[in-house]
């Protein structure tokens, strides 16, 4: 294993998340914050290690996909690690671990919160939390591969292990353009966002927090009350709709800008995208009308919250988890496992690892009836590879496996369930509020330093899709095995 490139790769991103807290620093100065301080000595501990990481000298820049999977795996839980620092100095969030979970859980564009009262929290500890979603959810390391000056073709791994998704390729030849092209449209998409919420009459600040958190599919709010505090139909509207084009596949409007408009509208996963989410607000509008006061408000709550829990972003207009009916509940639960499609800022097992789970469970129902037929499973309209197949059949085990662990360990010290499943369900899928007590009026505030560990972890662990937490802890083992054999 390449240690020497891991260490520098390593110690650029935490120079860059070093230089990511500058805008809040920024912001406290404008605001005249107190709290400003609070950045500093993250500040100055991210330059020292980032900086020793720089002076490693590796022999060879090649990165493996190993070292790609460790690089990523390690950075995301340093980040949370320094990350957590001025929510600890400047107040307000309780012990280290509630600050690690808050700041995991904002990288992670989870949206999970520890938090009992937002609106006491100065400006720029606001402005870092909801910064961290936009920050989380295109990936540091794609940020990295934008602005470095030179990136080894090697470097794909590095996009191959942050990048959600069951493939991740690049646009164009080279990885830098690839990594520049999806930024420029996530952050074009970004500014496009903040100037209609304006529109809307929402404060130039409240604008930026509230992009952040859509952007990046992660659902902080920066007051009690979320989005419905501004009373808008207009800007819950225009929120649903970008989550709903954040939850899309960024490749689709690289298409479109270079006018293979075709391509885009033809994909697969786009149609089953959208065939969910229409299907999801019908039924759950047709159960819930009876709580409204007329179809057009039914439709309007309807559409936000299947829009939040797809596209897996977590900001909430109604109180689903104690208002709504039974069978609109269990078709949110259903859509926290679905989640939005591969290659965008969502998180949950993703559109296109269910079409090729169900497409490959009737190919087996045919192979039974016709054991001599070799039925072929296609994505996009290509044949799936054998270890695509393998790669998701594998994942979807780990992935129930994780939630059943961490559900049975919560059950340990919280005797309910309900909260228990969709607390590990929303973390692993990276949504945020489930049901019972994790609803969208609760919070995780009642669990153990422990069990928020935990629930950190795996936050972190479905945003970067579970191999690569999985690969950086069992490395040392592999290596020390591969000694004593």
């Amino acid at each position: 294993m390449n240690r020497r490139m891991i260490f520098r790769t390593i110690g650029q991103i935490l120079i860059a998340e070093a230089m990511l807290m500058l805008p809040s620093v920024a912001v406290g100065l404008i605001y005249r914050e107190r709290a400003t301080l609070a950045f500093l000595p993250a500040i100055g501990l991210l330059a020292l290690f980032g900086t020793a990481g720089l002076l490693v000298k590796p022999k060879t820049k090649l990165i493996f996909a190993k070292e790609g999977y460790v690089i990523v795996a390690a950075a995301w839980i340093l980040l949370s690690v320094f990350g957590a620092i001025p929510f600890r100095i400047a107040g307000g969030f309780g012990n280290y671990w509630n600050c690690f979970f808050e700041i995991a859980s904002g990288f992670s564009t989870t949206g999970a919160s520890i938090l009992t009262n937002i609106d006491i929290l100065p400006k720029c500890i606001l402005f870092w939390r909801s910064f961290s979603h936009w920050v989380g959810g295109m990936g540091v390391l794609v940020f990295i591969l934008a602005v470095m000056p030179k990136t080894e073709d090697r470097s794909l791994h590095l996009m191959r292990a942050e990048v959600p998704g069951p493939v991740v390729g690049k646009l164009v030849p080279s990885i830098r353009r690839t990594a520049n092209i999806l930024y420029g449209v996530y952050t074009g998409m970004t500014i496009l966002l903040v100037i209609l919420l304006m529109i809307g009459g929402m404060p130039l600040y409240d604008s930026l927090c509230y992009a952040f958190g859509t952007a990046g599919t992660g659902g902080f709010g920066i007051t009690n009350a979320g989005v419905s505090a501004y009373g808008s139909a207009y800007i819950e509207v225009v929120i649903a709709i970008f989550m709903l084009l954040f939850g899309v596949n960024f490749n689709l409007y690289y298409f479109i800008l270079i006018r293979k408009v075709k391509d885009a509208i033809s994909s697969e996963e786009l149609h089953v995208y959208l065939g969910i989410i229409g299907a999801s607000v019908l039924a759950i509008a047709v159960n819930t009308y009876h709580l409204y006061q007329n179809i057009g408000e039914t439709l309007r709550y309807s559409f936000f919250q299947v829009t939040t829990i797809i596209s897996t972003t977590g900001f909430a207009t109604a109180d689903f988890a104690n208002d709504w009916p039974a069978f609109s509940q269990m078709i949110l639960v259903l859509l926290m496992f679905s989640g939005a499609c591969a290659g965008s800022t969502g998180g949950g097992m993703k559109v296109s690892r269910l079409i090729l789970l169900v497409k490959t469970g009737i190919q087996e129902i045919r192979k039974t009836i016709h054991p001599r037929a070799v039925p072929v499973v296609h994505l996009e309209k290509k044949p799936a590879s054998q270890p695509l197949l393998r790669t998701t059949l594998v994942f979807f085990a780990i992935y129930m496996f994780c939630l059943t662990v961490s559900t049975l360990l919560l059950s340990l010290e919280e005797p309910d369930l309900v909260t228990n499943f969709t607390a590990s369900l929303a973390c692993l899928s990276n949504i945020g509020p489930g049901l019972g007590k994790v609803g969208p009026t609760g919070n995780y505030a009642f669990y153990s330093s422990p069990a928020k560990i935990m629930l950190a972890l795996e936050m972190l662990m479905g945003r970067l899709e579970l191999f690569p937490i999985f690969i950086l802890f069992s490395a040392p083992l592999y290596e020390l095995k591969n000694k004593v054999a």
